[in-house]
């Protein structure tokens, strides 16, 4: 039963048109997947992020949008959690509505494992779980910028504190009804600290288990209510083999976790300086893949290129994994639309938003 969960909400048309499998055919000529990764708005900026997906997304004929929620909804299954002035259940259905109208696919995300602080500041889920902290003994406060003699970027949760997953899946479950959506992003990326020493729980561990199991362990839970777990590529990937290091790639021995995990984990393979054909490496262990870029539009057009490349001198099985393109937005969404109608179309500066415009024009020329 719980697998009619797609056909509950209606989306099984537009999830089948996101993970569309073949060869690019003049037909198919763009990728799959045109997706956007962003915040979730402000309440304030609500209205004008609806007019972004309606009259600039959707005429570019972008079908994704990973939306970056974390404490940005007011839960009604862990209320505390919630961040301050939060987009409602009926702020919601409204971003619901304009994407059901373009067949826009919704994956909402909150950062799961990693990325649990920044800076001095202490995420939501620590601030009201100290005891899920899987580095208790490293306070935010002392934070002093990178590098620092605590090696503290950003926390960690302890994927194997008992109490960790009651409050993770009833999150997940959350926003996947309210969203109205088969999808979860769980980002998951540039975790540094796993299998700490000091973790009465996860210490010794070998870290690539931990981190696949924490990936199996959510996987699980989103498939088993019919959806399809999304997380960032980084952890998956050797840093020293591949060259790309600490940030782009693991150098604490996750990457053996590629492994690991479920093949229908949807991979965003995130390279942001230069377009790292690393999507090869995830296709032929199997994953579904996108390209990720940021902020250079020449990147991000090679990494389009490369995924067209990809799907048409590819055999049928690979060239099916080869999804398209996830363009990031690492800026708040207010902030972020005000740029991108400042800009002109023709600017060479480096931002997102350039990255955006870029990506559009190239898009228009595929048709």
């Amino acid at each position: 039963m719980k697998r009619i969960f797609c056909f509950l909400f209606g989306l099984i048309a537009a999830c089948s048109a996101v993970f569309a499998e073949g060869t690019a055919t003049a037909v198919d000529s763009l990728p799959p997947v045109r997706g956007l990764s962003i915040g979730a708005p402000s309440r304030q900026g609500l209205d004008d992020f609806l007019r972004f997906i309606d009259m600039e997304l959707a005429p570019a004929r972008f079908n994704m949008l990973i939306l970056g929620v974390n404490w940005n909804f007011a839960y009604e299954t862990y209320p505390a959690l919630r961040g301050e002035n939060p987009l409602t259940k009926a702020d919601v259905k409204r971003i619901v509505a304009v994407c059901k109208k373009h067949n826009i696919a919704i994956a909402p995300h909150i950062n799961l494992l990693g990325h649990q602080s920044w800076a001095t500041h202490l995420g939501n889920l620590l601030a009201v779980y100290p005891e899920f902290d899987e580095t208790p003994h490293i306070k935010v406060e002392n934070y002093s910028g990178w590098p620092n003699p605590d090696g503290l970027y950003c926390k960690s949760y302890c994927p194997l504190h008992p109490d960790l997953h009651k409050v993770v899946f009833a999150l997940i479950d959350e926003l996947m009804d309210v969203y109205e959506t088969p999808l979860f992003h769980a980002g998951m990326d540039e975790v540094f600290y796993i299998g700490d020493d000091k973790c009465p729980r996860c210490g010794g561990r070998d870290k690539a288990e931990l981190f696949a199991g924490e990936v199996t362990r959510i996987s699980n839970h989103v498939t088993a209510r019919g959806g399809r777990l999304m997380i960032w590529g980084d952890r998956l990937l050797d840093g020293k083999t591949t060259g790309l290091g600490e940030w782009e790639a693991s150098m604490n021995q996750t990457s053996r976790a590629i492994d690991l995990i479920p093949k229908e984990v949807f991979i965003c393979d995130w390279h942001y300086d230069n377009a790292a054909p690393t999507a090869v490496l995830f296709a032929t262990k199997g994953f579904d893949v996108a390209a990720c870029p940021w902020r250079k539009p020449e990147v991000a057009v090679r990494e389009l290129n490369n995924m067209l490349n990809f799907r048409q001198n590819s055999t049928q099985p690979m060239a099916s994994r080869f999804q398209g393109i996830i363009a990031t937005v690492w800026q708040g969404t207010d902030a972020f639309l005000k740029e991108y109608y400042a800009v002109g179309p023709d600017s060479k500066e480096i931002s997102d938003a350039v990255t955006l415009k870029r990506l559009i024009a190239e898009y228009e020329k595929l048709k």
